[in-house]
């Protein structure tokens, strides 16, 4: 999806366990997705979704196929090559925010950041993790800690997060899951919003049908593979 391809999953396959109880979770996935371009991939339970994410965002590798990014084999990199594209290039939200608990909502939001070497933060990232916090309803809550936030706030800090560096690539594990319908809406329209306007590629996991038509494709799997791929209506 997209003329020239950001992201590129070519014969994916995923095999977990060895001999009669092997399980085989992704089977022979094709996917492209380009600068700017949000895919949404549905399907049930089990179908191998957030597998799909982690190989596409190298948290794993795959068991056999190859993953391109910007035309360069990610397979083919070693394990510190990897983690230098997940910092330079990647904006991930999990299903679990994984926020530092002893970190504000501010703090939290602008840990890549703060992860570099020197460990300092421009004013202006600051002023842009503010607005964003801002945008999605955190306007009063970025001094609080995880603790005193709600599981949707602290999800919505995680999306701040990943987009606070304007990654390339963002990867969304169900980012809305446990969002009410309204801040559901809203965290869906930055999500989208900020991947159109800064040229990134979106790739978002989701159960919500809401989420997915906004998405500009949608890729349906099932059983590990890709039965659908179609423009979201």
């Amino acid at each position: 999806m997209g003329a020239d391809p950001l992201l590129r999953l070519e014969g994916v396959t995923k095999v977990f366990g060895a001999g009669p109880g092997q399980t085989e979770v992704l089977r022979g996935v094709d996917l492209t997705l380009g600068a700017g371009a949000s895919v949404a991939v549905v399907g049930p339970s089990g179908c191998g979704k957030s597998t799909l994410l982690n190989i596409a965002g190298a948290l794993e590798p795959p068991t056999s196929g190859r993953v391109l990014f910007d035309g360069e084999d990610l397979t083919a990199r070693g394990a510190d090559a990897l983690a230098a594209f997940r910092a330079a290039s990647l904006g991930f939200v999990f299903q679990h925010h994984h926020l530092l608990p002893q970190l504000t909502a501010v703090e939290n939001a602008l840990l890549p950041a703060l992860a570099e070497p020197g460990g300092s933060t421009p004013s202006d990232l600051r002023d842009r993790a503010e607005s964003l916090l801002e945008r999605v309803g955190l306007r009063d809550r970025m001094g609080h800690r995880p603790g005193a936030l709600s599981g949707g706030e602290r999800q919505r800090v995680a999306v701040v997060r990943a987009l606070i560096l304007g990654p390339r690539l963002v990867l969304a594990d169900e980012p809305t899951g446990s969002l009410d319908e309204a801040h559901a809406e809203g965290l869906g329209d930055l999500l989208i919003e900020q991947a159109t306007e800064e040229g990134a590629a979106l790739l978002l996991v989701t159960h919500s049908a809401a989420l997915a038509a906004r998405a500009a494709g949608t890729v349906t799997l099932r059983e590990g593979r890709v039965v659908e791929t179609a423009p979201a209506r």
